[in-house]
């Protein structure tokens, strides 16, 4: 099938720009939602890194949503065939701080589209770079990578885990319950009913619940490393497993003998690896 999918090579180089103003509101509507209470809103204070997921939404019509809660194929993304869509993962540079109400800019592009084979079927990685910037001056350069992948069938297995480091440095517990999820899909815009519509997260896409999302489990990582007084430059991550709702995870740290660098990761309530990530200061 990889052979026909060829043609979606044609979207690299597609581009788009969007405008945003980081508002005090989604910023503080986050941060109660992840249970946060150090994090200030006044305008003039640093937007938490990563936190710039929390704007430049695309907000699609109604009649232009598939039945997964996605917006349909196309536009600036390639129309992948492919039913299912997954946050794979990313690298992130912070340039220099947001400030709450500052105006900011988005520049994308889609800088490589690979459809691959693999033991689970056929896969399509999409990597997009954003540049955000305020007054034209570059404060975030990041690239998403976006995996879609063929429909799950009613009783196949999830892949096994991987066992995670059982002691941190660093740790965090988080209960990922509905309503979290369902105020993280409603500040971020994010449709995708496996995040909030249970029975059809179980009977449609055949997962075992509510699945916690990926860009949730990027920003915990980055609140971990600013909660223990740490300003990343660099953050890489990517995501290894799925976790579902009611279920706790952690979110763990490892600092490096030289306190130039940390390990990160998110572990399921097995003990395994969700998402793992380095944090460059």
């Amino acid at each position: 099938m990889t052979d026909n999918l060829d043609y979606l090579r044609e979207w690299v180089g597609k581009k788009e720009v969007r405008s945003d103003t980081i508002q005090s509101w989604p910023v503080s509507a986050l941060a109660a939602t992840l249970d946060e209470r150090d994090v200030s809103v006044e305008p003039g204070k640093p937007l938490p890194q990563g936190w710039h997921w929390l704007f430049f939404l695309e907000a699609k019509p109604a009649s232009e949503l598939g039945v997964d809660g996605h917006p349909r194929r196309g536009g600036f993304l390639p129309p992948v065939p492919l039913p299912r869509r997954m946050w794979a993962g990313g690298r992130i540079e912070f340039v220099r701080p947001i400030a709450i109400g500052a105006a900011v800019t988005r520049e994308s592009e889609i800088i490589s589209v690979e459809p691959k084979s693999g033991r689970s079927g056929t896969l399509v990685f999409v990597t997009v770079r954003h540049i955000v910037g305020v007054t034209g001056v570059t404060s975030i350069v990041e690239e998403q990578d976006i995996v879609y992948r063929e429909a799950a069938k009613k009783g196949d297995p999830l892949p096994p885990g991987k066992q995670a480091p059982a002691e941190a440095a660093w740790t965090r517990r988080v209960m990922p319950d509905a309503v979290m999820l369902f105020r993280y899909s409603a500040l971020t815009f994010n449709g995708h009913r496996i995040h909030y519509d249970k029975d059809y997260s179980i009977n449609e896409e055949h997962y075992p619940g509510l699945v916690v999302h990926g860009p949730m489990q990027a920003t915990l990582l980055l609140d971990l490393c600013r909660l223990q007084g740490r300003v990343v430059k660099k953050f890489e991550y990517r995501a290894l497993h799925p976790m579902f709702g009611d279920h706790a995870f952690t979110v763990n740290g490892n600092i490096d003998a030289d306190a130039s660098r940390a390990e990160l990761w998110t572990a399921n309530d097995a003990g395994n690896y969700a998402m793992r990530g380095t944090a460059f200061f």
